[in-house]
């Protein structure tokens, strides 16, 4: 039976609240670790040289392509998942696993083998300089097999957190970015008598972090018993019928997440164009921007979570009201951090010692962001977090996508390349896309085509 508003009455906004924690802040953690760590990376490859620099961010972009792609089918997957735990139908949960792990896998090898056999020709695709090819392609023989580790990774952590579980990625996590560090420090640098590999000693230290962190997560998900815990051969078990389903329903966020890449690219060329002072601004104001953004992608995640299991259930009118509450929180959050970011602006990039000039323009584009930073939570919340885990991927796409291509990046070069607005104005006209975004987003909502009960479309091949 459907949920009645019986069982919202009976659910506390103190039990949800506590859900909502529990789920978000391991993902903050996470995400925020991650961030801190990959800046630890950066400093200590920065030391070795701008080549080495150079070189191992343009080798690194195979892997945020890859990366894409596992985010995409596993965030496509997370929607089934979600939905399969909240019926507690853990055969067709682990049948929809072993399909996102082939889909992983197959992307991780072709990725692998592109990297060890032909390491020399990603390069060039990105730079003719000798040494900066030279150093990347010593850099992607050593660091291609990781993909395949990762593939595993992320499978079996985006199960684990729609089953509710986000501590153990955390914690998994946790250990695989320290050991990474540790490695980084020792291997590039040469310390306690191992010998100096630089750029070689960086991809060395990624591998062996990225094996052990596989090697340690599938230990927990087995040993432990987690309801992830899939023998191999119900994971390859599943059926025609469940693997159309998939991709209809994920393709559209695998081709979400691909344009939306793109855009952002796009728009990287036009402020590239409004002069080398804007893009070193921008870069500033966005790894500051991230930092921000840590909160939003636990909310947005936690609430994909949190409403698939109840659609899952059948608990529709309450899956309903779990998107009104995360509407309303994500709107304060972002409109609190929104604040806090504009009222430091002037003093958040003081340790990256820019110049005067630079320091103001990047000051007030941080006050730009903190004033649009309210809508592109609501946004968060609506499109990760509801929309998707509603099943309604298609809507999903023409909304962010319509907002990137057909708003975002038009305006970014009208304002920046016509109207020669300063990078400030830029952001604030850049942000009609959220304003578009927000509208038919929270209009879908209020509408109820979102929900998709996806379980019942593949439960007859269970």
């Amino acid at each position: 039976m459907k949920a009645s508003r019986l069982d919202i009455v009976t659910e506390s906004k103190q039990e949800f609240l506590k859900r909502l924690l529990q789920l978000s802040i391991p993902i903050m953690l996470q995400n925020l670790l991650g961030s801190s760590v990959s800046f630890v990376d950066t400093l200590m490859i920065g030391r070795i040289g701008e080549e080495a620099l150079a070189a191992v961010g343009l080798a690194n972009q195979l892997f945020f392509l890859i990366s894409l792609f596992f985010f995409g089918v596993s965030s496509g997957s997370a929607i089934f998942i979600a939905q399969y735990w909240g019926a507690q139908d853990i055969r067709s949960m682990h049948k929809m696993m072993g399909i996102s792990l082939s889909m992983n896998l197959v992307g991780a090898l072709f990725s692998s083998i592109v990297s060890l056999f032909f390491p020399e020709a990603v390069m060039h695709l990105f730079t003719k300089d000798p040494q900066v090819v030279q150093r990347g392609t010593e850099y992607l023989v050593y660091v291609g097999i990781s993909y395949l580790f990762t593939a595993v990774v992320m499978t079996f952590s985006t199960a684990l957190r729609s089953t509710g579980n986000t501590k153990t990625p955390l914690i998994v996590s946790s250990i695989s970015l320290s050991i990474n560090v540790v490695l980084n420090y020792i291997l590039i640098n040469g310390a306690f008598g191992f010998p100096r590999l630089e750029v070689v000693g960086a991809a060395i230290a990624t591998t062996i972090a990225r094996f052990t962190e596989m090697v340690i997560l599938t230990m927990f998900v087995y040993v432990k018993r987690s309801p992830v815990a899939a023998s191999l051969s119900t994971m390859m078990s599943f059926q025609k019928r469940m693997v159309a389903s998939f991709f209809i329903t994920c393709t559209p966020v695998i081709l979400n997440e691909l344009l939306w890449s793109l855009g952002m690219t796009a728009y990287k060329v036009a402020y590239a164009r409004m002069g080398i002072d804007v893009i070193a601004a921008v870069n500033v104001t966005e790894s500051i921007q991230g930092l921000f953004f840590v909160a939003l992608m636990g909310i947005g995640n936690a609430t994909a979570i949190m409403i698939g299991n109840r659609i899952g259930e059948n608990k529709i009118e309450l899956a309903k009201e779990y998107a009104r509450r995360c509407i309303i929180i994500g709107a304060l959050v972002g409109l609190v951090l929104g604040i806090l970011l504009a009222l430091t602006a002037q003093w958040l990039p003081l340790p990256f010692g820019l110049q005067d000039s630079l320091h103001s323009m990047t000051t007030a584009a941080l006050v730009a962001l903190g004033i649009v930073l309210a809508p592109k939570a609501i946004n968060m919340v609506t499109i990760v977090g509801i929309l998707r885990s509603g099943g309604d991927t298609r809507f999903s796409l023409f909304a962010e996508i319509g907002g990137v291509w057909f708003i975002g990046v038009p305006a970014a070069f009208i304002g920046g390349l016509v109207l020669h607005l300063p990078l400030y104005g830029v952001y604030l006209l850049v942000a009609s896309e959220e304003l578009f975004k927000l509208v038919v987003g929270l209009l879908r909502i209020k509408s109820g085509k979102w929900i998709n009960r996806l379980t019942s479309e593949t439960e007859a091949v269970a």
